[in-house]
């Protein structure tokens, strides 16, 4: 990796390997929905511009359609930023200025916190996102990182939904490796991340550990299913280690379909689940 970030043995990956499992990924799950065509909400950070390289060298520059959402208080940074990939990408982009669908509902609602506000801008993002794709004839790429979706760090119904994510199974230090390996202009690889629905706000600041730590913590804890003994023998504390595994149980939730309550032999996504059912 081209960064001075530090990135875990046990977490390093062969980039070559993963972009072409993932590409023809993209391509395949695009094809076998009987679609061409794919949309990105693009924001000018790391995961977004990992998720639109992906796409284009999967479908091609012209299938792939950029979407760019500020609010008006969205960093002029990120905008450009995400105008950089765009161009870089050669692939066709629209702005769609979120701030007065926001700021309507904004005025009808009584002290809002920054994480309801936060929410709110997603979930917009994702509607626009959404008709655009229906528009387009086309699938939303996800953009959401395997620590993010672990940690429940996201909006379910918002930046968390998706057709297909090509990213998902890649923890944020392997987002950072790949996307240096494809291109990604290594401005956007290097900045801190962050969700920019508020000003100041950064991901580390809020989670309040590093990705490097909580990424090296999250593989021995998810992947490898290592005890609380054996985590601690690691290095890592058991307040840390609790607080992880709080924040994996209390989002849940946000991984899995909606719970239909069960009365039948034959209930939807638990025991029918379209794929297998129906050889799609």
């Amino acid at each position: 990796m081209e960064t001075a970030r530090h990135i875990d043995a046990d977490l390093k990956i062969n980039p070559r390997i993963v972009r072409d499992i993932l590409v023809r990924f993209i391509r395949w799950e695009v094809e076998r929905a009987g679609f061409k065509k794919a949309v990105v909400g693009i924001s000018g950070g790391v995961d977004s511009a990992l998720a639109a390289f992906l796409a284009v060298e999967a479908i091609g520059s012209n299938n792939v359609r950029g979407i760019l959402l500020p609010y008006k208080t969205s960093s002029v940074d990120s905008r450009d930023d995400a105008l950089t990939v765009v161009e870089k990408l050669s692939i066709p982009y629209e702005l769609v200025d979120i701030t007065p669908m926001a700021d309507a509902y904004f005025a009808m609602m009584d002290s809002l916190d920054n994480v309801r506000r936060g929410n709110v801008l997603a979930r917009l993002r994702m509607i626009v996102l959404y008709d655009l794709s229906a528009r387009e004839r086309a699938l939303v790429i996800g953009t959401s990182n395997k620590t993010e979706l672990l940690l429940g760090y996201g909006t379910i119904y918002g930046d968390m939904a998706s057709a297909i994510n090509p990213i998902g199974d890649l923890y944020k230090t392997q987002v950072w490796q790949l996307a240096s390996f494809m291109g990604v202009p290594q401005k956007i690889v290097e900045k801190p991340p962050t969700a920019d629905l508020w000003v100041g706000q950064t991901d580390e600041g809020e989670l309040g550990i590093s990705y490097p730590e909580v990424d090296r913590l999250l593989f021995h804890l998810v992947d490898e299913r290592r005890s609380k003994e054996e985590l601690i023998e690691l290095g890592f504390s058991a307040e840390l280690i609790e607080r992880v595994e709080q924040m994996i149980v209390r989002s849940q939730f946000k991984r899995r379909m909606p719970l239909i309550g069960k009365i039948s032999h034959r209930t939807i996504n638990v025991d029918f689940r379209y794929p297998r059912d129906w050889n799609t």
